[in-house]
Parts: C-alpha cells; structure tokens; sequence
C-alpha cells in the first residue's frame, strides 16, 4: 500500500486519478439530489427563526432548582392561554422562555408566575423583547449581506481569473454548499440565529477560499497547455483538481477539528448552547464546501468551456491523434 508522500505524488503526477470531470454526469446528478433533498426539508420540518428574526418576549429564569421544561410552559400559559412557547435550557443551569411579543402587563406577571413555578426570587427572572420591525431589519440586513457577497464574489473573480465562467461555477458551488448547509441544519431542528447567519458567510468565504487554490491551479495546467498539448481539456482540469486534492482533504481536516470540538464537546457535551448556532453551520459548511469544489465547481468549469470553438477542435485533433496511434499498434 503506497504511503501519503506517495499517493500525493501519484495524484500530482497523473499516475493515480479520480474521474472528477470523467463522471461529473454521476456528480451533478448526486448535487441535484442533494440540492432538492435539502430544498424540501423546510415543507417537512420548518426552518425555525429566533427570537432576534421573527420578534418576540424573552424570559431567563437563574438557577431554578429544576430545570423542567413543561414547568414554563404550564407557567406562561397560566397568564397567557394558548400562547406559543419555546423552552431551552442554556447551559444546564438556566431556563430561557420565548414566547410571542406580550404587552408589559403580561410581561410582568408571566416574570411573576415563572418565578413562583421555578421556586425563586422574581428578581432571579429577567425578561426583553424585540418588535417585529427590529426582527424584519435582521432579516434584510442578512439578505442584503448575502446579495452583496455573491456580487462581489462574482465580480473580483471575474477579474481575477479573466473569465466569467470560472465565477459562475464558483457562483453556483457557492449555493450549492449554502443550500445544502441550511437543509442540514433545518433537519437538525437548529433555530437560524445571527450567529448561524454568520456561520453561513463564514463557510462561503471557506469554500470561496478552496475553490479559488483548486481554479489557480486549473488555470495554470489550462494556460500551460498551448495548442500541442496532448491532454484534452477535460483531462487537464482533471488532473489540476487530482493535484490539489490532498491539500484540500488536509485543509478540511485541520479546519473541522477544532470547529468539531466546540460543537461536540462544548455545545452538546457541556451545554454551551450559545455555541451551538455558528459550530454547526461551520462544521457543516467545511465538510460541504470541500465536496461542492471538487465534484461541482471544477467539473461545471470544464463543461463550460469544452464547447468553445478553439477549445473544442483542438480536442478534436487530440483524439484523433490518438485514435490513429490506437489503429497503428
């Protein structure tokens, strides 16, 4: 069995390759699977908001000597009936009530009737709200940061690489691991927070990063090539991903370590919950972004570009050549 040193020199050597732009057929069928699979997880389990998008009234109950959670609920629907009611416990020692947005009345004798349910001091609840207009600028500050990033994205990429097809497929890669980013996270039951929206740029900016070493290094093969290359362009994307693929497996890795930790350890382990938004969507995000750059951006470039005329004949006259060297052995 070949060690790392060998396997990564195989790969940059062309000895050892992976049908990357081969099977992209197979790739983009896998993608579009998972693109409409995590697309349709919000029709069966809603994408919860917090507090901060949709508004609401916020309670704390401090080191209740229990921390049952149908004790709030029973608590606030004792002022308020029927009121909608989400019940967490923040780090295995406090109880964090939200509810829809109350007037202040109710806002002080829910505080009331929580202390009296949890056995404490009315001073140990403390309670906030935030308007739904405040909720609503979260909501299209959020969009519009997410708009202006893929703009961005899509111009300085366009310049940077002289073309606009390798944005577009970094484009479409992005979304890719965004979509598929949310569905996870929906699916988990996870609410999207500020901190998870900040997840969420934090890993397109990641799989940004990746997707632009993988696309330097296609450049470079592609440029390197010239009109006597016996490599058809397919072939040379191919093998520009293959070199840099052990370097994209080892960046992954060292990045979702540590991120993993938090996530395990601190959110689920120790019940850091104010953890748990951006670990998660990070966490998945790198594992997402790593595939979207190999078996999608990189394959999508190389279709859009085998069909340009120059590209196409010169690839033409490849196979040809080697067709005639086939016959003559």
């Amino acid at each position: 069995m070949p060690s790392m040193n060998e396997f990564g020199n195989n790969l940059y050597s062309g000895k050892t390759s992976f049908p990357f732009v081969g099977k992209r057929r197979l790739w983009f069928i896998i993608a579009i699977a998972l693109v409409v699979g995590s697309a349709l997880v919000p029709l069966i389990r809603p994408i919860q908001f917090s507090i901060e998008f949709t508004g609401g009234s916020q309670f704390t109950v401090q080191a209740p000597d229990s921390v049952e959670q149908d004790t709030a609920t029973t608590a606030v629907q004792s002022v308020v009936p029927g009121a909608a009611t989400k019940v967490v416990v923040v780090n295995g020692t406090d109880i964090r009530v939200q509810t829809d947005q109350m007037s202040a009345a109710e806002t002080q004798e829910v505080g009331e009737a929580l202390a009296t349910a949890y056995g404490v001091e009315p001073s140990a609840v403390t309670s906030s709200f935030i308007g739904p207009a405040w909720g609503e600028n979260v909501t299209k500050q959020s969009l519009w940061g997410l708009a202006i990033f893929l703009a961005l994205t899509f111009l300085i990429l366009a310049i940077y690489f002289r073309t606009w097809k390798m944005s577009a497929a970094a484009i479409i890669g992005l979304l890719d691991v965004l979509v598929i980013t949310v569905g996870v996270y929906a699916l988990a039951g996870f609410e999207i927070s500020p901190a998870a929206v900040i997840g969420f740029l934090t890993i397109l900016a990641y799989s940004l990063y990746d997707t632009t070493v993988v696309f330097d290094k296609i450049r470079e093969n592609t440029t390197e090539d010239g009109e006597k290359s016996a490599r058809l362009f397919g072939e040379s994307v191919n093998l520009a991903v293959n070199q840099t693929l052990v370097r994209s497996i080892n960046t992954s890795v060292v990045a979702a370590l540590p991120v993993g930790a938090v996530l395990f350890i601190g959110a689920f382990w120790l019940g850091a919950e104010s953890l748990t938004d951006i670990s998660l969507s990070i966490f998945v995000g790198i594992l997402v972004a790593t595939y979207s750059t190999l078996f999608v951006a990189a394959p999508l470039y190389s279709l859009f570009r085998e069909n340009e005329p120059q590209l196409k004949a010169r690839d033409a006259r490849i196979r040809e050549a080697r067709s005639k060297a086939s016959v003559e052995v």
